[in-house]
């Protein structure tokens, strides 16, 4: 099906293009909403403006991430794209070097300031087609992450738990729009929870004027008991607590009529019986009508053999199965607290096996505390377990963005080059919270970064600069380029074609 002929380059020295013909309309958002501004206003690491302030320098990082950049050596491709440089209205971005020296200027202090002037537009998005997405209840999620190095010489890196150098940072997110509030840089062998409180009292002070309800969640390590009662007067919050000999006695003696069955949502139905279905109620082609007829006499698709259970067996390896799950409420009073709390005790029934021998079943307790009297037992546990989410956006940040990074020599450069680069991560949320419809809002809020970045960012284009005029000429047509008119004011297009 592929065929070659001759191949012949010319190189146009009457047209000025790029492939990056959506960096504009970002760039456009960032301004609009003040940012350039706050960036300036609130930092101040160059004594002299010549040629660049504080904004050129974060936004010159933050959109060599947004366009496929990993490193900073990638910031000399985007210097001699003159297209590029004209869809900002740029004349000359700083260099690689000089952004890494840019970065080495921080203090811990500095990146507090630039983490509030970036929240410091939130606002105006969340009070405008992203309040939508902060109602009834708006979620923020905290957790800790190892960022690893191979480096020797990188200053306040140190060992993990789990014996890897590096540094492990603090990400505390919102989980209705994926945002990242507040990245915090810490040595490698921080817990999770260390100094996270200050964090979160931030993130709280942030969110909840702008959210009719707030709600927190953690893993075991964010139950900070000394901060529940001052917490539990602002905001709710689901919190996983640790298997303590307290709480596993007080389970244990509960009666079994305290405990009820918990059942999960069921899984999805076979993703090809799904499409033809869909495909089929639409109406599209014949193909799906036969699929769905198929599926609809048991003909769909047949699992494969679990060949990983089959291996575990042969080789005599200790199997666990859960069998069932059961919950069961009461109240607590952590040492720390002057009041009591509701805990949901979730009790797993465990099948062990080796080989062809069955052994004793294994019982285990997990228990998670709360605020929530509004959910029952089983809507608490899927509350608590909904906060994984944010592990999607952790494992976004390490790979999409490439935002937990770590390329300058010591804690406070790296911190800074993080918040930087997550910037990207919130300018795509930003953008999605723009979209005229719900819809596309929720589906690019959803949508993984590489996603956005190949369908609103990578559009060839034709640039023309005249004084303050930027026009943008989209070459061919992307059905993507809907979705960028969505998010567009209507005085500032135009359709070609």
């Amino acid at each position: 099906m592929l065929g070659s002929g001759t191949v012949s380059y010319e190189v146009g020295g009457n047209l000025d293009a790029t492939c990056f013909g959506g960096i504009a309309a970002v760039h456009r958002l960032v301004t609009k909403l003040g940012l350039v501004d706050q960036i300036n206003e609130g930092l101040h690491l160059l004594k002299v403006h010549l040629p660049y302030h504080e904004s050129d320098h974060v936004l010159n990082l933050t959109y060599n991430v947004m366009c496929g950049g990993t490193r900073l050596e990638d910031i000399e491709r985007l210097r001699h794209d003159t297209a590029y440089m004209n869809a900002l209205g740029a004349d000359l971005i700083p260099d690689p070097t000089t952004a890494g020296d840019f970065c080495r200027r921080f203090a811990e202090t500095d990146v507090v300031e630039l983490m509030e002037a970036i929240n410091a537009v939130r606002p105006q998005l969340w009070a405008g087609r992203g309040g939508d997405l902060l109602g009834p209840l708006a979620y923020i999620d905290a957790d800790g992450t190892i960022v690893p190095t191979s480096g020797r010489r990188k200053a306040g890196m140190d060992m993990s738990y789990n014996r890897i150098w590096g540094y492990a940072p603090l990400i505390v997110s919102l989980a209705n729009t994926k945002e990242v509030l507040y990245l915090v840089n810490r040595p490698g062998n921080a817990p999770s929870h260390q100094d996270a409180a200050t964090w979160i009292d931030k993130a709280i002070d942030l969110v909840q004027p702008h959210a009719p309800r707030v709600c927190l969640r953690g893993d075991t390590d964010f139950s900070l008991t000394a901060h529940f009662d001052r917490w539990a007067a602002r905001v709710d919050f689901v919190f996983g607590m640790d298997n303590n000999h307290a709480l596993r006695t007080r389970a244990e003696a509960l009666a079994e009529t305290c405990w009820t069955r918990l059942h999960r949502d069921a899984t999805a139905q076979n993703a090809t019986a799904q499409n033809a279905t869909a495909q089929n109620a639409a109406g599209q082609n014949a193909a799906a009508q036969n699929a769905t007829a198929q599926n609809a006499a048991g003909q769909i698709r047949a699992r494969r053999d679990n060949h990983k259970q089959a291996i575990v067996a042969e080789r005599g390896y200790l199997n666990l199965e859960l069998n069932y799950e059961d919950v069961a409420c009461f109240d607590y009073q952590p040492g720390k607290c002057d009041r009591s709390y509701r805990v949901v005790a979730l009790r797993k029934n465990i099948s062990r096996s080796r080989g062809e021998q069955v052994l004793i079943d294994e019982v285990r307790y997990f228990f998670y505390i709360t605020t929530r009297t509004d959910l029952s037992a089983e809507q608490v546990v899927a509350c608590a377990n909904q906060r994984c989410d944010q592990e999607n956006i952790i494992a976004s940040l390490k790979s999409g963005v490439g935002a937990l990074r770590v390329p300058l020599h010591d804690l406070v450069s790296n911190w800074a080059y993080m918040v930087i680069a997550a910037l990207a991560w919130n300018i795509k949320s930003w953008f999605a919270m723009m979209m005229h419809r719900k819809a596309d809002r929720r589906d690019y809020i959803r949508m993984e970064f590489r996603r956005f970045f190949n369908t609103i960012i990578l559009i060839p284009a034709m640039v023309t600069r005249r004084a303050r005029a930027i026009t943008i000429r989209l070459i061919g047509y992307n059905p993507a380029l809907d979705r960028l008119f969505s998010a567009w004011n209507t005085t500032e297009r135009t359709r070609f074609g």
